[in-house]
C-alpha cells in the first residue's frame, strides 16, 4: 500500500527524528539507545573496514566510545527520504561531526554523508543498513575513510 503525501511527511519526521536519536545518543555515551535504533541483522559501514554485520558486531564498535572520547558532537542535515514502501525507505543526510579525544591529540573533524537504509518496525523506524562516506576529516581517528565520490 502506497503512502499518502501527508503520511510521507509524517514518516520523514519520525525518520529524521531516529537520525538525531543516533547522534544525540552518541554524543551522550549512550550505546545501549544506539544499539536498540538497529535490527539485528543491521549492517555499518563507517569506514573500509571498519563496520559491523549483525547486532553482535555493532555492539563491540560502541565498546570503548566512553573512554576513547572525552566528547563528540555530530550534527545532521539535509535529510532526503525515498520510500521504497510504506516500511522501507533509503536515506540521504549530511553529517558534520567533532571529536573531543581522551588521549592528548587534536581534535578530529568529520564532514561527509550518510547513506541510510531504515525499516519500519512496529511503529518505530529503526536503521537496517548504515555507510558513512566522507567528504573531509581533519585529525580524525578513522584514517581511511570511504570517500563520497564526486562527478568529475
Amino acid at each position: 500500500m502506497a503512502l499518502t503525501e501527508l503520511e510521507k511527511l509524517v514518516e520523514q519526521q519520525a525518520i529524521a527524528r531516529t537520525m538525531y536519536d543516533y547522534s544525540y545518543a552518541l554524543d551522550m555515551n549512550q550505546p545501549d539507545t544506539l544499539a536498540d535504533l538497529f535490527v539485528e541483522d543491521c549492517e555499518v559501514s563507517y569506514a573500509p573496514n571498519f563496520g559491523a554485520t549483525g547486532m553482535e558486531d555493532y555492539k563491540k564498535t560502541l565498546e570503548g566510545i566512553g573512554t576513547f572520547f572525552t566528547g563528540t558532537s555530530h550534527h545532521n542535515s539535509n535529510i532526503v527520504v525515498d520510500f521504497v514502501s510504506a516500511t522501507e525507505a533509503n536515506v540521504r543526510s549530511v553529517v558534520l561531526a567533532i571529536h573531543r579525544y581522551a588521549k592528548e591529540r587534536p581534535d578530529g573533524i568529520l564532514h561527509g554523508q550518510y547513506f541510510d537504509t531504515m525499516v519500519k518496525v512496529g511503529d518505530r523506524w529503526k536503521f537496517k543498513r548504515r555507510e558513512l562516506r566522507t567528504a573531509l576529516t581533519i585529525n580524525y581517528h578513522v584514517k581511511t575513510s570511504n570517500p563520497i565520490g564526486r562527478a568529475e
